[in-house]
């Protein structure tokens, strides 16, 4: 069957998706990487693909920006196509000084700023995290194919253009980087019993006003793109 926003149906996803927020990310990952793959998606021009790595079925899948984006589109994938797993590989801002340009980020848990939890009616506050599977197979992964990585918490947040300069405050809680999708992904995965990781590359330090080019955030961030689809042929 197909949904608003993504057409096919069951069996034309693999089990373990790769989700960058950029659709034209997804279509290089497609090209570079997968053998065959198979144009599955383009309503909205959300690019979505399916072939293998190394003989085993993964698909790549455009989120665009956001919680409300990301948390169409894995509520979709989880709900509907029979997904057991979505690797996020995306960019994050980095907060904490140790945090350079191009570091590799594994997203153990999200704060947020966001509202989206508010959905489960839960008396308290949700802590979204990763699959502790997946995140260590992540990290298992990235040791053995050399690529250096950092692990702890993402703040997920509503606003890229934050009025109140917040991020100096969250630096001081050693959070590592800024993006805007890990919360959602985490909670969709839990209210649905499947698994989620949010693999991000450092594109920008904002407190040093340090940047990459969005060239280089389409096409150039390969070790990531490495390790989540390493790591997705384990799974």
């Amino acid at each position: 069957m197909s949904t608003p926003h993504l057409q096919g149906k069951k069996g034309d996803y693999a089990p373990v998706v790769l989700m960058p927020g950029d659709p034209l990310r997804a279509k290089f990952i497609a090209e570079t990487y997968l053998d065959q793959p198979v144009c599955v998606n383009e309503i909205r021009g959300m690019l979505g693909y399916t072939g293998t790595y190394q003989g085993v079925p993964v698909s790549v899948q455009g989120s665009g920006m956001g919680i409300p984006s990301i948390g169409i589109y894995s509520y979709e994938l989880f709900h509907f196509f029979n997904v057991k797993s979505i690797i996020r590989i995306g960019t994050a801002g980095g907060i904490d000084p140790a945090v350079k340009l191009r570091d590799v980020i594994l997203g153990q848990a999200s704060c947020t700023n966001s509202n989206f939890a508010a959905q489960y009616h839960l008396p308290g506050t949700y802590a979204p995290i990763a699959s502790f599977r997946l995140l260590k197979t992540a990290a298992d992964t990235a040791q053995k194919l050399e690529i250096p990585v950092k692990t702890g918490n993402l703040f997920c947040s509503d606003m890229f253009y934050d009025d109140a300069n917040s991020l100096e405050l969250w630096a001081k809680m050693h959070v590592l980087g800024i993006e805007m999708e890990s919360a959602a992904l985490y909670m969709n995965a839990a209210r649905e019993g499947k698994e989620a990781l949010c693999i991000c590359t450092v594109s920008d330090c904002p407190l040093r006003h340090e940047f990459t080019s969005a060239e280089e955030r389409q096409t150039g961030f390969t070790s990531m793109m490495r390790l989540a689809l390493e790591t997705a042929v384990q799974l």
